[in-house]
Formats: C-alpha cells, sequence, structure tokens
C-alpha cells in the first residue's frame, strides 16, 4: 500500500509520539505503520475514517468534544497508552480535526510528565513545535493543572 504524509504531521519526541490532523485516506495510516507509529490515539467525537485499513495500527479512543479540554482521566489514559506502546519501541501518533487545540494539549500534558516541565514551559513549547496548538483559555487551564496535580 502507497503511503501519505498525514496532514499537520509532525513529531514531538522522534520515533515515540506524534501529533497530526484526523487521516482521511488509508495511505495516511501506511504513513504512520512505515514511521514507527504502531498506535494512533484519536481525540475526535467518532473514529476517523478508513482507520481499519492498516492492520498494523491500533486505534485508541478517546472522545473528547471539539474546543473543548480533556480530563485528568482522559490525560492519564492518553500517557498511559503512550508509555506503555513506547516501553515496547513503538510510536504513537494523537490526533484530533485539525491537530490543534485537544491534540496540543495532550502533547503538552505529556511534556510536562516527560520533560518535568512547567505546564506553562510546555504550552510554549508545542506552540513553537507545532504553531497553532492549544486553542483555547480552558485547554491551556487542563496543562496548567495536570501540572499541579500530577
Amino acid at each position: 500500500m502507497a503511503s501519505a504524509c498525514p496532514p499537520n504531521f509532525s513529531w514531538v519526541e522522534p520515533k515515540k509520539l506524534a501529533g497530526l490532523a484526523l487521516p482521511c485516506v488509508s495511505a495516511h495510516y501506511q504513513y504512520l505503520l512505515d514511521n514507527g507509529i504502531k498506535h494512533l490515539v484519536s481525540l475526535c467525537e467518532t473514529k476517523p475514517p478508513l482507520y481499519d485499513t492498516c492492520p498494523g495500527v491500533t486505534l485508541h479512543h478517546i472522545a473528547i468534544q471539539d474546543f473543548h479540554p480533556p480530563n485528568l482521566d482522559q490525560i492519564r489514559r492518553f500517557l498511559a497508552i503512550v508509555e506503555d506502546a513506547n516501553s515496547k519501541g513503538e510510536g504513537v501518533g494523537v490526533h484530533c480535526l485539525h491537530g490543534h487545540g485537544r491534540t496540543g494539549t495532550m502533547l503538552a500534558c505529556y511534556l510536562v510528565k516527560e520533560r518535568e516541565i512547567s505546564g506553562d514551559h510546555a504550552i510554549q513549547e508545542i506552540r513553537r513545535l507545532r504553531n497553532g496548538s492549544i486553542e483555547t483559555p480552558e485547554q491551556e487551564k487542563a496543562v496548567l493543572q495536570f501540572y499541579q496535580n500530577q
């Protein structure tokens, strides 16, 4: 199967964690697999189209309403998926519709945990790496609260 880079794809931690927008065609899933991503975390309210066309990629669905922040349990579930996959040498991709709000929020929480940095610093770093990330004050607050409660 041919592969094509999904929209708004970028690594946050090379070979470990990437952010992207909604994958729409089978070639997007193949691209993930070709680049070592065996787990895809979907933050959209519904599962992505054609997610079952690339059997090597496991879908994890954590439904979060658009423009809303994840709750603490959803953040912890996401981080557990990343930790488990990475412990096996498998990469993880995370997406929402455009790869900015919900995706950026989860990626910032990952940086808080993995790099042991403040919520503010994690938000700045994700916005530097992925322009347009973390779209609402509520999403910013979720990162700051995760930092305080981890």
